[in-house]
């Protein structure tokens, strides 16, 4: 169980991502991998008459926040296994970015809001940290709270 408490759930996204940008050949290029993000796979119908079609794009980022939720509410934790957390996410962002600066593939609207979700994990990580650590010590403007 402390194997999902140390590592980032944001790499679920990164990792789907990195399979469709690959999959296929070495990179893919921009083009094919925006055509495989904009292609309908889902279609369900509304009560309003019309389909509400769904791309693996779309999907993608759907998941992404889901996985951002508990990454945040894993954030709240003080312990040895959140600072690990931490660190790993922040490798990952390290690792989202360089692959959005140099691969063709990674240059899409899609990979970018997934890169931004891993940054703000890492930043709100490191927040709610130090809040909390602040509050634990007793630290404030005037010194020690009694």
């Amino acid at each position: 169980m402390r194997f999902f408490t140390i590592f980032p759930l944001m790499i679920v996204p990164v990792v789907t991502y990195n399979v469709l940008a690959i999959s296929g050949s070495a990179f893919s290029s921009v083009d094919a991998i925006r055509e495989r993000l904009d292609t309908d796979f889902i279609s369900i119908p509304m009560a309003s008459n019309v389909t509400w079609d769904i791309t693996p794009g779309y999907a993608l980022i759907t998941a992404s926040l889901v996985m951002l939720f508990f990454e945040l509410l894993k954030s709240t934790g003080t312990g040895r296994a959140a600072v690990m957390n931490h660190a790993f996410s922040m490798v990952l962002f390290i690792i989202c970015i360089v692959e959005f600066l140099m691969f063709p593939a990674f240059a899409t609207s899609v990979f970018f809001i997934i890169m931004l979700m891993c940054l703000l994990d890492v930043m709100a990580g490191f927040m709610v940290t130090i809040a909390a650590a602040r509050r634990d010590f007793g630290v404030g403007d005037g010194g020690f709270v009694d």
